[in-house]
């Protein structure tokens, strides 16, 4: 979610931009009038032009549903008002507690976190840094808890200045072969069995599934089109059959059979050297932005050393299932669903048994993609879909002028990729430049992508573009600092679809300003906008959660991330609400509801940052939450949310 590593645009060509779409369809139709009022169906009945019949189809689709689920306005808490300090702070009617902070103890003998006195041993045994992507996974209550549950947490990236008191201003230059090692074994992943007794949410720390999978010493295994091509193989791993570790684990998903999907973006921050111009891999790497130095891990670490294992980067960049269940299992990097800057991988299961998973590449100008299995989910044996990410197609998504939407497939066979590529493993390991040739739409910077089962819609969340340069309809900004969010209606109600329709839900920023530009309904208070989306999930009424990333730019808004309630029916649709606000330098992270929806679990990343790389220090931290005790560094915790009179969250 960090985008300091994206600064530099790495995509050149020239197909049409999201906003030149926006541009041309708006102006033609007048669509930010239309849809705002009427909502996607009845705008889009509207429109005239390409595929008008299955436009009127998915118009009479969204009647249909709201005539059978009549949607009202429910979210009763009262707000949190925008601004920044020290601390966090909860819709007064409920109330969030601390769960687990970074270097909290794991397992019984686990050693106690220390800031002075810290090892890559004892970090294998603590809760990681930089808490991301939360998953809720339900087990089976003990005897007198209400609920207990397994929370599959990402650890996205680790930041020296925070984590080690007195750290030199040019530390990353001077940094330890043991402090490498100790970021390495704070990144990743955790997972951690939680449980409710009394109102009360614990760790259990005698837990047969607690786990850390980390970028130190975990062997992951490449499984998928793209295991044992020659262009995995190091000279560590001469079959490209297995690699040591996984890294930048931003968002993720969890399967319907309960398996846990941990998403690899900004892996390019890790990689230094260079490799002649010439090298096979030399315009792969410039693809993805390789090398961009943030954590100077090369050099005591020489996989991370392009110069010296120019095929590692290939490794990194995917989506990568573990199976919380077996804590024994290795983790597998299924190659098929692609290699980019992986943000999240939302699953839904499609009406003829599919599973698809959307994703976003979050970089400026790049693109919004869906998988789709080949083969069906089987709930009544889950062990059958061991493998079922390993076969099917990905597509990525090209948008039309008039809300019309394709999803070209990534496949050796279609047309400009078979003279491009040799096999299909080649495409999955550049499917930037896969998605290049066909034309798909660059989009500014799409990070989660959440399908809403209950009503058949599917949100990309947009978070800004600060290079765009020429001003349009749908973002009238030269430069989008606010992002927005696009709403996405398949063909048919079927997720497993190459067509759809699509439309603008918001457009971020304070509606006060006039130079933000941003679009709600006038129903928004002065504390529901947001800016910068960029976690979103559904709770178990149907109802859309939106958190925001708006890093250095915070000080655009003049208030701080947090979460927010956001309306997508009715005449309320636009209608944001804001729910909790995280303290200085921190973003939201990773908003997961329990299976009944009282318990919201969230994560607080890098709390006291200064929003710059190599700028933070502990000494000079912008807030020392959640501990507030001298000499102690700001520490990434995860919070438990709940409703002080009981019932479900908002």
């Amino acid at each position: 979610m960090n985008d300091q590593a994206d600064n530099q645009i790495s995509n050149s060509t020239d197909a049409a931009s999201l906003a030149d779409v926006c541009e041309k369809r708006y102006t033609r139709r007048g669509f930010v009038k239309t849809g705002v009022a009427l909502g996607v169906g009845g705008a889009l009945a509207q429109l005239a032009g390409c595929g008008s019949d299955e436009q009127a189809l998915i118009a009479e689709q969204d009647n249909q549903w709201r005539e059978n689920n009549p949607y009202k306005l429910n979210f009763s808490f009262k707000e949190v008002e925008h601004g920044g300090d020290e601390h966090h702070h909860i819709a007064p009617d409920h109330e969030a507690k601390v769960l687990l902070r970074w270097g909290d103890t794991l397992f019984k003998d686990s050693p106690a976190y220390d800031p002075h006195n810290q090892s890559a041993e004892a970090q294998l045994t603590q809760f990681g840094y930089n808490n991301d992507y939360v998953g809720y996974l339900s087990l089976k209550p003990k005897s007198g808890q209400q609920a207990r549950a397994l929370l599959c947490v990402n650890h996205e990236y680790a930041i020296p200045g925070l984590m080690f008191p007195d750290f030199p201003a040019d530390g990353l230059q001077k940094i330890t072969a043991e402090q490498v090692r100790i970021t390495q074994a704070a990144v990743g992943n955790s997972i951690v069995e939680v449980g409710l007794r009394d109102g009360e949410w614990s760790v259990n720390t005698d837990s047969k599934y607690n786990r850390r999978i980390s970028a130190l010493d975990t062997k992951i295994e490449i499984a998928g089109p793209a295991a044992g091509h020659h262009r995995m193989k190091t000279s560590t791993d001469r079959r490209g059959r297995y690699v040591i570790g996984t890294l930048n684990n931003c968002a993720g998903g969890m399967t319907p059979w309960g398996t846990y999907l941990t998403c690899e973006e900004n892996f390019n921050a890790h990689f230094l050297g260079e490799v002649e111009p010439n090298h096979p891999e030399a315009e792969n790497h410039r693809r993805y932005n390789v090398p961009t130095d943030y954590t100077n891990w090369g050099k005591h670490d020489k996989r991370f050393d392009i110069g010296v294992e120019p095929n590692e980067p290939n490794r990194f960049g995917w989506v990568v299932e573990i199976d919380p269940l077996d804590p024994k299992s290795t983790p597998k990097k299924r190659t098929a669903l692609g290699r980019f800057k992986h943000e999240g991988g939302e699953c839904i299961v499609a009406p003829n048994g599919q599973l698809v998973v959307y994703m976003g590449d979050d970089q400026r100008f790049e693109y919004l993609y869906k998988f789709v299995s080949r083969d069906k989910v089987n709930m009544e044996h889950p062990s059958e879909n061991r493998d079922l990410l390993d076969h099917g197609t990905l597509y990525v998504a090209k948008f039309h002028d008039e809300g019309y939407l394709e999803w070209l497939p990534l496949v050796l066979e279609n047309g400009p990729l078979e003279a491009a590529f040799e096999t299909q493993a080649d495409i999955l390991i550049e499917a930037r430049r896969a998605a290049d040739l066909l034309g798909a739409t660059p989009m500014d910077r799409p990070e989660d992508v959440v399908p809403n089962p209950l009503t058949g819609k599917v949100y990309a969340m947009l978070t800004n573009n600060t290079k765009r340069e020429e001003a349009n309809n749908a973002n009238p900004r030269a430069e989008n600092y606010f992002g927005h969010i696009v709403e996405i209606k398949e063909l048919d109600n079927d997720f497993a679809s190459e067509r759809g329709y699509w439309d603008v839900l918001v457009k971020c920023g304070n509606p006060k300003i006039a130079s933000h530009q941003s679009e709600w309904n006038s129903e928004t208070t002065e504390n529901g906008w947001f800016a910068s989306p960029d976690n979103g999930v559904i709770d178990p009424s149907g109802r859309l959660w939106v958190s925001s990333d708006q890093g250095e730019k915070a000080f655009m808004s003049g208030t701080n991330d947090g979460l927010w309630a956001l309306e997508t029916e009715g005449a309320l649709r636009g209608t944001g609400k804001m729910f909790f606000r995280v303290p200085n330098g921190a973003e939201l992270c990773g908003p997961a509801f329990s299976d009944n929806g009282e318990s919201l679990f969230v994560a607080v990343q890098h709390p006291g940052d200064h929003g710059k790389p190599g700028v933070a220090r502990v000494e000079t931290a912008t807030t020392q939450w959640p501990d507030f005790q001298d000499g102690m560094p700001p520490r990434p915790s995860i919070l438990v949310i709940r409703k002080k009179a009981g019932g479900k969250v908002g």
